[in-house]
């Protein structure tokens, strides 16, 4: 029997990762095997769910670097999500500055070439500061599938989200392709 293909989800402090339980469900039914990982700021939003979270999953939730001389407790990643990616997020990933368990791992992942999807979450006036698109096509441009604009996350105006319609479905699918071109490239 073959295992499940691991992906790592990673999500930042947006109203979408209220909805991350959703996802992961929908992502086992795709055939993932999935580990949570949240920045500190979104793991402590959903602190009453992380023990129904690990219990889903089956893997601990992490949100903070390991110690050097304890194991790691998630099996390799076949892709990673990061998934919603805040304005503070995607920026200090771009910019190298990996003081975040999920920033360090998706800024590694490219070196190691584990594919990576990171989808946004930022409203329209963040959007506006130069450093956020300088970020996007950086990222793009090692080779990180952000999904922006037309086809991904478009943002709305402050105040005027609806978490609720945030585009999942676009990150996962988005994963599984990656993943699967990936495979193709080991091959």
């Amino acid at each position: 029997m073959t295992a499940s293909p691991v992906l790592y989800l990673f999500g930042s402090a947006a109203p979408p990762v209220l909805n991350i339980a959703g996802v992961i469900e929908r992502a086992q039914a795709d055939g993932w095997d999935v580990c949570l990982g949240l920045t500190p700021t979104a793991a402590r939003w959903l602190d009453g769910d992380l023990s129904a979270l690990e219990e889903l999953t089956g893997h601990p939730v992490r949100s903070q670097y390991k110690l050097p001389w304890e194991p790691d407790v998630w099996p390799p990643a076949d892709a990673a999500v990061l998934a919603p990616a805040t304005f503070n997020t995607i920026n200090q990933w771009a910019l190298g500055i990996t003081e975040k368990f999920i920033v360090g791992f998706v800024a590694e992942a490219i070196g190691k070439g584990i594919p990576t999807v990171a989808m946004p979450c930022v409203n329209a006036a963040y959007a506006q500061h130069t450093q956020f698109d300088t970020s996007v096509a950086t990222l793009r441009a090692m080779g990180v599938r952000v999904l922006y604009g037309e086809g991904g996350f478009v943002p709305n105006k402050p105040g005027q989200g609806r978490p609720e319609n945030y585009p999942w479905r676009l990150a996962l699918n988005a994963a599984s392709i990656a993943s699967s071109e990936g495979n193709a490239d080991r091959l």
